[in-house]
């Protein structure tokens, strides 16, 4: 969609905001996008919401103000649970403080990382940004800002810990956490007090390159962010960028990138049940899913290339036509599929260890999803209709019928009943557009530089975890002034702590894995 923002001015944002919220039930804060709008503006960010009920979107932007060297903007926390995260976010890659956030700690970078990288004027000089190996500096409190009546700046600081709690690290380097993950665990005794994730231990700056990288040359490190949702993702980018330049794509290539999106999320599931079976110690359950994400693979590639990494979306189409024999073989691997599906049923998801080590575990009802921005099957577990491909089609979602998948429990039972199910459903879409892929163009050829014109646009799709989002700034430019991707497993990693406060630590493994994100995807 391309962006109108809304503008209230500083002294009216925190009033406007939460008419935005209670009024007009914007209740659900995709995205945060921070952006430093150049030297005549300065920093500021754009903030793009949804009314869950209308499933209508809107975007506010707001400026910061400047309060001596300080940029301060009125946080938005207390109405939107996600925004936690989402304004670290954007203090640790600008600088901005936002009034009133319990918790302006760095969330990315290293605590003694000095400056604010994203800004225009960042000093990117190698000489000035050596890595070091000596230990990160580690905080035990957090710094709220507030300004007091006659405008100055002020800092309250808090504790993370009292002195008589116990402390637990998972990760980063733990088989659980799926990646390097650090999730500093408040313990007592055996049950969980809070949660703090402590993202970054793989974070490349894919963002910032992007503004130095012409559009074409943006699409691979995509498919890098999530290797599960590798379709997904890059459908994301060559969508905003499509979108923007006004590009009308062809039948056939919209046929056939739907089908690899469906490909793709079967993939992601079928992993997904491995994992899960694997954190519960169940290793004939993830052979079996194993075994399978083989043939799907095996599909996959005869037309990518790829296996991991697939490199097949490009802006105005696709790599290549799709292989002579990739009809056939995919009708042939839908048709293996669907009796498999059951048999992970049968040896782990209806064992009844996995009943009581996943039912009531994590649990989160629906407005708590809708709060903290919990997309995808984990918040459709708890009744949340927030998929994508139904309320905001692309390609091919508004032609083929398929149902979207919801449950009510809300817990880490639903959520793995949510993906065998989607698989089924997966299933359903690939085989109606397979026997009826149109003749036609599988690329439409665009110009050696590819320009878009000046603009703010935001496109986002149904990832295998939840929704995935492309926020682009144009300034006419063959590069972005500014590309924001919206991750999926942000917002699912941030619900933790109120996922799971009261409940044992040996539910945090099960609830993160029923989660299912990626931390690539996460740290970008």
């Amino acid at each position: 969609m391309k962006l109108e923002n809304k503008e209230f001015g500083f002294e009216r944002f925190a009033d406007e905001m939460a008419k935005l919220k209670k009024e007009q039930h914007f209740d659900y804060l995709v995205t945060i996008v921070g952006e430093d709008f150049g030297a005549e503006e300065g920093l500021g960010c754009i903030y793009i919401f949804e009314n869950t009920q209308t499933h209508e979107r809107c975007s506010v932007k707001q400026m910061a103000k400047q309060v001596g060297d300080d940029y301060v903007i009125p946080t938005v926390c207390k109405l939107w649970a996600d925004a936690d995260l989402l304004e670290r976010e954007v203090y640790d890659f600008y600088g901005i403080k936002f009034l009133g956030h319990p918790d302006m700690r760095r969330l990315y970078l290293r605590n003694d990382f000095k400056g604010y990288p994203l800004r225009k004027d960042y000093d990117m000089d190698p000489a000035k940004n050596m890595y070091t190996t000596e230990d990160d500096i580690e905080v035990d409190t957090t710094t709220e800002w507030n300004l007091t009546a006659d405008g100055k700046l002020v800092a309250t600081a808090h504790k993370l810990f009292t002195d008589d709690e116990f402390v637990v690290n998972v990760g980063p380097q733990h088989p659980s956490t799926h990646g390097v993950l650090r999730l500093q665990t408040v313990l007592d005794g055996e049950k969980v007090k809070r949660i703090y994730p402590h993202l970054g231990y793989i974070h490349r700056g894919i963002e910032k390159m992007c503004e130095s990288y012409t559009y074409p040359q943006t699409l691979a490190l995509t498919d890098r962010m999530n290797y599960l949702s590798a379709m997904m993702h890059r459908h994301a980018l060559v969508g905003v960028i499509e979108e923007a330049m006004g590009i009308e794509l062809s039948e056939r290539i919209l046929y056939i990138r739907t089908i690899m999106d469906e490909l793709q999320r079967i993939d992601n599931h079928l992993l997904y049940t491995s994992c899960c079976a694997q954190d519960l110690g169940a290793l004939t359950g993830m052979l079996y899913g194993m075994r399978d994400r083989e043939h799907v693979l095996n599909v996959m590639e005869e037309t990518t290339g790829g296996r991991l990494i697939q490199n097949y979306y490009r802006i105005g189409g696709l790599q290549a036509d799709i292989d002579p024999n990739f009809v056939a073989n995919t009708k042939a691997l839908c048709k293996y599929l669907r009796p498999m599906i059951q048999e992970y049923l049968d040896v782990f998801g209806d064992n009844v260890i996995t009943h009581q080590r996943f039912e009531g575990i994590g649990a989160m009802n629906q407005e708590d999803c809708i709060n903290y921005a919990v997309t995808g099957p984990a918040g459709r577990a708890s009744g949340w209709r927030n998929d994508v491909r139904k309320y905001h089609p692309y390609a091919m979602y508004n032609k083929v019928d398929f149902e979207e998948i919801v449950l009510t429990n809300g817990d880490s039972m639903d959520r793995y009943y949510c993906h065998i199910k989607e698989m089924y459903q997966s299933l359903n879409i690939i085989e109606q557009l397979i026997d009826n892929i149109p003749e036609g163009d599988f690329y439409i050829k665009q110009k050696p530089i590819i320009k878009v014109p000046e603009g703010q646009w935001y496109f986002s799709v149904e990832g295998a975890s939840g929704e995935f989002g492309a926020y682009l700034d144009s300034r006419g430019d063959k590069s972005a002034y500014r590309l924001k991707f919206r991750p999926m497993g942000l917002t699912l990693v941030g619900a933790m702590d109120k996922m799971l406060q009261g409940q044992k630590i040996a539910d945090l493994v099960t609830t993160g894995a029923a989660l299912d994100f990626v931390i690539p995807d996460i740290d970008r």
